[in-house]
């Protein structure tokens, strides 16, 4: 099993970071300034920084306890990007404001979109066994 923080892991963490600060920041200002405005957005806002936190220390942390949940984490925003993204775009009044999953993060570039997988991707390569360490049952 590989670091989690480890090669591709380290711009992973980076980006999980990055995102983390500016999702906080802006979902703290849109529910300081005018929370009324748009209450579910903006919590849903709230809710994707923490997310983003989540997974950027479990990915910093390692271990198996972090990973499973990193891999909650990462499974709930997935999931989150593509509903609130869909819904951004069938269901606008819900969504009177930019957040950063509405329109699949297309405020920022739609990387919102594609982290989540990427994370996905990094949990699942970086359990695989490296070459050099498999064991072989053959006997």
């Amino acid at each position: 099993m590989r670091e989690l923080s480890t090669g591709p892991g380290r711009v992973l963490v980076a980006v999980y970071a990055v995102f983390a600060v500016a999702a906080t920041g802006r979902s703290l200002v849109q529910l300081g300034s005018d929370a009324g405005r748009a209450p579910l957005a903006y919590g849903l806002s709230l809710l994707a920084a923490v997310l983003y936190l989540v997974a950027t220390t479990c990915l910093l942390r390692g271990g198996r306890a972090a990973r499973r949940v990193a891999l909650v984490a990462v499974t709930v925003e997935a999931v989150g990007v593509v509903v609130v993204g869909t819904l951004s775009y069938v269901a606008t009044g819900l969504f009177p404001d930019k957040t950063v999953w509405s329109h699949f993060g297309q405020g920022y570039g739609f990387l919102p979109l594609v982290l989540p997988f990427l994370g996905l991707w990094w949990l699942r390569a970086s359990a695989a066994p490296e070459a050099g360490n498999r064991v072989d049952v053959r006997a």
